[in-house]
């Protein structure tokens, strides 16, 4: 690899660039623009890619690139998503727990706890509900193979035809019957124009409203814009919703203001639900760099006309 080749760009953290420069060493450091063969981002500023003219590659920080594609001036170079087993994990521990929070009512349980009551509460069981998963990618099927484990429902919603063993699939042409059949709403899609707001009172509306959790709940992971937060307050708020776990906002942090601190059955976590390991970035980025010295293909490049 060519000294002062890699540029490091926008909100990394840290312990990121000291992971990074501790790995690549002068490759890293003190590069002038014409030099840059590749750009590791996240949150770059709008134009700054189009000004590196030796661009080979573009690697998000991250398994989702909205934050890259969102430039108007974005070099027409391979963009490569984070993929990583570790967080592919951490993802679907993340849903499994909010879907056995909601299912075993624990934040009511929680209530009862401190004011000192003990009620047992009735609950149905795991194959009585149907959780329906947007955004049947990696992470998608992994969450599906573990809540089919657990003994839920399971169905997914594609653009594309996919085969998954125990999920029911619905293509987006069967979107009405799809919600019309779901307790629990997951969604895992990255944020693209079809996507943004579309979490929203109609899609509400469109959700199981009689099955045995009380109300459809949503559990979001995916792209906080993807949701309008007033409608999930107000349907929360209206009882329409028995419940969300939100991970992502449409603007983070979320405002102290928002009124979805203070719903009960609103479990909420500051962009969690994977967060990645830094040294997992460094060994991904590393291997894909690997690949171009050699004449290989970049893995995980993303369709720039699909968004992910």
């Amino acid at each position: 690899m060519n000294a002062g080749s890699i540029l490091l760009a926008g909100a990394l953290s840290d312990a990121e660039r000291d992971l990074f420069t501790a790995e690549f060493g002068n490759a890293i450091t003190d590069i002038p623009s014409s030099d840059v063969r590749f750009a590791v981002v996240w949150k770059p500023a709008l134009g700054l890619l189009a000004q590196l003219p030796a661009l080979e590659a573009i690697f998000s920080l991250g398994a989702g690139v909205d934050h890259v594609l969102r430039d108007p001036n974005l070099p027409d170079v391979p963009l490569v998503r984070f993929v990583d087993p570790d967080l592919t994990g951490r993802m679907m521990e993340w849903v499994v727990l909010q879907c056995l929070m909601h299912l075993r009512r624990q934040r009511e349980f929680d209530v009862l706890q401190h004011s000192h009551e003990w009620n047992q509460l009735d609950m149905p069981t795991a194959r009585e509900v149907t959780v329906g998963i947007m955004g049947l990618g990696t992470l998608g099927v992994a969450c599906a193979q573990a809540l089919r484990a657990l003994h839920f429902n399971v169905r997914g919603l594609v653009r594309t035809a996919k085969d998954v063993p125990g999920v029911e699939i619905f293509a987006t042409d069967r979107e009405d019957e799809f919600l019309a059949g779901t307790d629990m709403l997951v969604n895992l899609l990255p944020l693209t124009d079809d996507t943004r707001g579309m979490i929203d009172a109609a899609l509400i509306k469109r959700l199981r409203s009689d099955g045995p959790l009380g109300g459809p709940l949503i559990i979001n992971a995916g792209r906080g814009g993807s949701q309008v937060e007033s409608d999930i307050a107000d349907a929360l708020r209206t009882e329409t919703l028995a419940g969300v776990s939100l991970d992502v906002f449409e603007v983070e942090p979320l405002s102290a203001d928002s009124p979805l601190w203070d719903f009960e059955n609103a479990i909420l976590t500051p962009h969690m639900a994977a967060a990645t390991d830094p040294s997992a970035l460094v060994a991904h980025v590393r291997r894909q760099i690997e690949r171009v010295e050699r004449g290989e293909s970049l893995e995980h490049v993303v369709d720039r006309a699909r968004g992910y």
